[in-house]
């Protein structure tokens, strides 16, 4: 392939006579490359809802290297949307510049990308490790580090919020340290972090993520925490123990009051045949033997029959008889 520049305008104008419509209907709407960390670096040019033609890249630096075809591309649904580069592949502080080609139907357009400088796309990692100490009694420092191996090139960016603002604060940091002067121990707060390269390692708007939050207040490191971690160590290693004991203690005398409650309800119907066993199996039904009774008490129990029998009769009528006194013969 030609280096771009000698053959670019004649190809262009052959392809766009043969097929006026490819450059409009498929050219990407440009390449942008972001080189994170100084890790690696992307070179994107749309994604699979907006290309629908075969899409290749080529590259090279200004009076240093031949053009050199992508060696890793990133695939959306089997269309090329992207480059990825290794960090042996990337020259910083010389011009750089891709070449893409747009492949549909047998024809074939060159899309050329404006010279870029790679120090200027660098998109540092999101700082880590954020710390929060006291300095004075009403004094916040706020320290944190980054990963981007050139700390002295970089700018941060604070931002902040207590729990009864509705926006937050940013400010620019040009070390690795912020100080809050005014802190109110009423209140919660919320950090986060974030870098760039400064004016003076390049000229680049590409912020990094925010990092993660760190927080302080009445419910992280403020004076009241200890209260509250004492607070919460009676909750779990005193009430709830006792609570549950005496939960357990309810339901325990619950239980047994409603067994009670169904005895009554509910009685049992005693069986005595068992207890009789002994008397018609062993005594043959002689309850004498079976209650132990002596024989000298059981016959003070007999009916006794020798008294002398008592005649009676039935006196005559009064006409019958006559009184005595008045028939001397009688």
């Amino acid at each position: 392939m030609a280096v771009p520049g000698t053959f670019l305008t004649p190809i262009l104008l052959l392809v766009c006579g043969l097929s006026p419509c490819l450059a409009a209907a498929h050219s990407p709407p440009g390449v942008e490359c972001v080189l994170f960390n100084e890790e690696y670096m992307t070179c994107t040019w749309g994604s699979r809802e907006t290309l629908t033609a075969n899409y290749s890249l080529y590259y090279w630096y200004e009076n240093r290297s031949p053009v050199v075809e992508c060696k890793h591309y990133l695939q959306d649904q089997g269309i090329s949307v992207g480059c990825h580069f290794n960090q042996s592949e990337i020259i910083q502080f010389q011009s750089f510049r891709v070449l893409v080609n747009a492949s549909l139907g047998g024809r074939t357009l060159e899309i050329p990308s404006e010279r870029m400088e790679l120090q200027d796309l660098v998109k540092p990692e999101a700082p880590v490790n954020l710390t929060i100490r006291n300095t004075s009694s009403n004094q916040l420092e706020l320290t944190w580090n980054s990963p981007y191996p050139k700390a002295h090139c970089l700018e941060h960016a604070v931002k902040y919020k207590s729990n009864k603002d509705t926006s937050w604060t940013e400010h620019r940091v040009k070390g690795d340290i912020f100080s809050f002067p005014s802190v109110d121990y009423e209140k919660y707060y919320t950090f986060y972090v974030r870098s760039k390269i400064n004016s003076y390692c390049g000229n680049t708007q590409l912020w990094s993520e925010w990092s993660v939050p760190v927080v302080w207040g009445s419910n992280s490191t403020s004076k009241d925490a200890a209260e509250e971690q004492l607070h919460w160590f009676w909750i779990h290693t005193v009430l709830i123990p006792v609570a549950s004991c005496l939960l357990l203690l309810v339901l325990v005398v619950l239980l047994v009051r409603m067994e009670r409650v169904w005895v009554i309800l509910m009685p049992r119907i005693p069986n005595p045949s068992k207890n009789f066993d002994e008397l018609f199996i062993t005594h043959n039904g002689n309850f004498q033997e079976w209650a132990g009774v002596p024989k000298d008490v059981m016959e003070s129990f007999k009916p006794n029959y020798s008294e002398n029998i008592c005649y009676v009769s039935e006196l005559p009528p009064k006409d019958m008889y006559e009184p005595l006194w008045e028939n001397s013969n009688y």
